[in-house]
């Protein structure tokens, strides 16, 4: 096998895109699903990217240990997770979000078969607590199970319950009042 060479600012790529690398072939068939959860997740097209980026870059530096897991997606979707999780933290003590512009390329879609009020759902998911939303968003979303979310996310199935239990009845609070407002 030949090594890399060296680019011009005199460092190695990363990878060589040849389309038999294994990360290469499992990033093309799971990009979209990532980046679908990442939003469902984050609540922004834009911060959704990022996050799957991260997450792939993450997973490509340990793709020896990903691979040979017994579910690469779900160690990736583990790391996606508890990326937003960290993420998360760190950004309520150093970075300021500005209001998002609005000239730039639309976010990422689906086409739901039941589009009524799926805008107020969407907002009302946003202004949930992270834990609460990522609960909600891997059992509804992802179709995990609460040991399966317990693991994503590093935490007890109980803590998995409790999270996707207030998460739920503060978005039917929620919803109740901004039907009566709407009445």
């Amino acid at each position: 096998m030949e090594s890399a060479k060296e680019g011009p600012s005199g460092r190695v790529p990363l990878a060589v895109a040849d389309g038999d690398d294994p990360f290469t072939e499992f990033t093309l068939e799971h990009r979209a699903s990532l980046v679908r959860l990442a939003y469902v997740i984050t609540g922004d097209a834009y911060l959704a990217e990022d996050l799957v980026q991260g997450t792939l870059l993450k997973a490509y530096r340990f793709w020896d240990r990903v691979s040979a897991a017994d579910s690469p997606r779900a160690y990736v979707r583990q790391i996606l997770v508890r990326e937003h999780l960290s993420w998360r933290r760190r950004m309520s003590s150093r970075e300021v979000v500005h209001p998002e512009p609005t000239n730039l390329v639309p976010p990422i879609t689906f086409e739901p078969s039941d589009r009524s009020g799926l805008e107020e759902v969407w907002n009302l998911l946003a202004t949930l607590p992270p834990k609460q939303r990522t609960a909600l968003a891997l059992r509804y979303f992802d179709d995990l199970s609460d040991e399966d979310i317990a693991t994503t996310m590093g935490v007890s199935a109980v803590t998995v319950r409790t999270n996707a239990s207030r998460g739920l009845a503060t978005l039917r609070t929620r919803l109740q009042q901004t039907t009566k407002d709407n009445v």
